[in-house]
Order: C-alpha cells, then structure tokens, then sequence
C-alpha cells in the first residue's frame, strides 16, 4: 500500500507530508528554543553587578563557526537545486561540502569545551584567586584540601569580580606553580563553574547535538540513502528539502546564539 502526498501536495494545507511534518517539528522547536534563550535572558538580568562574564568565550573561532554554518545552509540549499536541475553529480558534491562544514563545526567546537574544561578558577586560603589553563597537575586530595602541586599558566587577583572580565583587568599571563596546601577549592570552567557556564554548555550543547543530528541525517541521503534518486527522484527530491529546512533552523539558531553569547 503507498503512501498518500509523498510527493502530491495535500488538498487541505498545500504540502506533501513531509513538509507538514517538518514545519510541526520545527515549530516544537522553536519553543524548546525560546524557554532556553527566555531563561538566559532572566539569569543574566538577576546576576548580581559585576558577575555576569564578559570575554570568556573565543570569538575568532566563533565567527570562524558562525561563516561554516552560513556556507553549509547556502551549500545545502545548491544540493537541491541540483537535483531540481537533475543534476545528481552536482547534488552529491553539495552535499559533501555541506558535510564537511558539519563536521568543522562540531571539531571547533569540541576545541571550544576542552579550551574550558582545562581553564580552572583557583581559590586560595589567603583570599586570593589563581586562574589559568592546567599546565601540570600533581594535585591529590587530602582530607578538605589538597597535597602536591599544580603549575597553571594564567594569573593572581585579589578580587574574584576581575576574572568576570579580563578585558578590564589585563593582567599579565604566566606559568605560576600553586602548592597543595594554599588551595581552598578550585575548578575547571564546566557547566558546573557557575550560572553563565550552565547556561552556555546547555545551549550551545543542544544546538550542536542538533548539527550532529542533521548531519547524521544528511550523510544517509548523501550515502546509502541516495539511492532512492534511481527509483523515485522527486520523493528523494523532497527529502532532500526537508533536512535543508532542518539545517537552516539549525543555522539560524547559531545566528542568534553566536552574539548573545560571544559578543553581548
């Protein structure tokens, strides 16, 4: 038995299933979406003066990102066309491309997440603060502080509100070796550091499970999927346009992630 409007358009909305799927979808997602954003926005307006971060985050790689996301949408948009065209050649060579800035993406921003997860904020007995990446870690627990040692290549402050924007604060950047002893507690920039990186690595964690999701997606069409081009072109066709649609929402939700968190 076929399914009906693979291909034909319904008489009541005008589409073929598939894009009526994908537009409820991508509705739910905006949603999803939204209660994120409406969430940082609420954080960040209730965070005390002084203590919502500032130049954190690299901003060079995340326009190196956002220029990927924007060539893979345009790329994704040319794999269709070609097909429309019958132009199956041209299709798969589209398609690649758009894989390969999928795969960019997520590398970046793997380098991103290690890039915090070995920057720690160190706080000393003395009341001061220690923070840097981890060049050497001799540290070990001991009873409710720590034996050994850990070189950090990073600087001291006196107050903790100089780390929420080192832009103000320039201090200069040096290997200093903490012993065990000094050291209250201390932390690497996870989403367990504070608010901001609870926010940031939910956000920008779901949005890149979401690339990964699409290119998951797209790799099959490209692969073993493609195949359906020999037996029903117009049904690949369309399929071809659904994950597109996806990959623009993916796009366009890094659009207003990239300035919310790395510029603003």
């Amino acid at each position: 038995m076929d399914i009906p409007y693979t291909t034909q358009l319904r008489p009541d909305t005008g589409l073929y299933n598939a894009k009526v799927g994908i537009w409820l979808f991508l509705a739910s997602e905006v949603m999803l979406f939204g209660a994120l954003f409406s969430a940082y926005i609420l954080l960040r307006v209730g965070a005390p003066e002084g203590y919502w971060p500032h130049g954190w985050l690299n901003v060079p790689l995340g326009t190196a990102n956002t220029l990927v996301l924007i060539t893979s949408s345009i790329t994704t948009v040319l794999a269709w066309v070609a097909l429309k065209a019958n132009q199956f050649g041209r299709f798969k060579l589209f398609h690649a491309i758009t894989l390969l800035c999928a795969l960019t993406f997520v590398g970046i921003k793997s380098f991103e997440y290690h890039d915090k997860f070995v920057h720690y904020e160190i706080t000393l007995k003395d009341g001061k603060f220690a923070d840097g990446h981890m060049v050497e870690n001799n540290l070990k627990p001991e009873g409710a502080g720590y034996s050994g040692y850990a070189v950090i290549r990073g600087h001291r402050v006196e107050d903790e509100r100089e780390l929420y924007d080192p832009y103000a604060h320039k201090a200069p950047h040096e290997e200093i070796r903490i012993e065990g002893p000094q050291i209250s507690k201390m932390s690497s920039y996870g989403p367990w550091h504070n608010t901001y990186t609870a926010i940031y690595f939910t956000l920008t964690g779901l949005h890149a499970l979401h690339v990964i999701g699409g290119a998951l997606v797209i790799g099959f069409l490209w692969g073993p999927g493609s195949r359906l081009w020999k037996t029903d072109p117009e049904r690949f066709t369309n399929r071809i346009e659904i994950s597109g649609l996806f990959w623009h929402f993916v796009d366009l939700v890094w659009i207003f992630l990239f300035p919310v968190l790395y510029l603003l």
